[in-house]
């Protein structure tokens, strides 16, 4: 049975490989997770644009929030692997602490802080965590 292609199953957009990049877990690194996504979504683009201009800065905000809390409350070294799926992004973060992420309130008078995981949650179409032994797996998928 012949189907259609849906969203972004094109041949081209599964010819980009995944990416995977290891980081230290050092502040900097959160700039470099950055990087890596947008190298990635460089490749992407040119295989595959996205649907919607703002998807890409959308990928690379996430991919840096996620960056910035495994910096922040995961000591040691962090994961970030990125892969194309039929209609969007899947994004992959590990880190080195099982406890899964909470909403914090937003408390702009003492320096900011609390939006991360709302945006999370706003931006992704599915989010999930998942504990193992060495941390936790934070999955999100965004559209392309």
């Amino acid at each position: 049975m012949a189907t259609e292609p849906r969203g972004n199953d094109s041949l081209a957009s599964w010819a980009i490989p995944s990416r995977t990049a290891r980081f230290a877990g050092e502040p900097q690194d959160v700039t470099g997770a950055r990087l890596a996504a947008e190298e990635f979504l460089r490749d992407l683009s040119r295989a595959s644009p996205p649907s919607a201009p703002e998807y890409w800065h959308d990928i690379v905000l996430i991919v840096t929030e996620l960056a910035s809390n495994a910096v922040q409350y995961a000591p040691g070294p962090f994961a970030l692997h990125l892969r194309p799926t039929f209609d969007g992004v899947h994004v992959t973060l590990h880190d080195t602490n099982p406890t899964p992420p909470a909403p914090r309130p937003f408390r702009p008078n003492s320096g900011g802080g609390g939006i991360g995981w709302h945006l999370v949650h706003t931006l992704c179409s599915q989010v999930s965590v998942v504990p193992d032994e060495d941390g936790k797996d934070v999955h999100v998928f965004l559209p392309w």
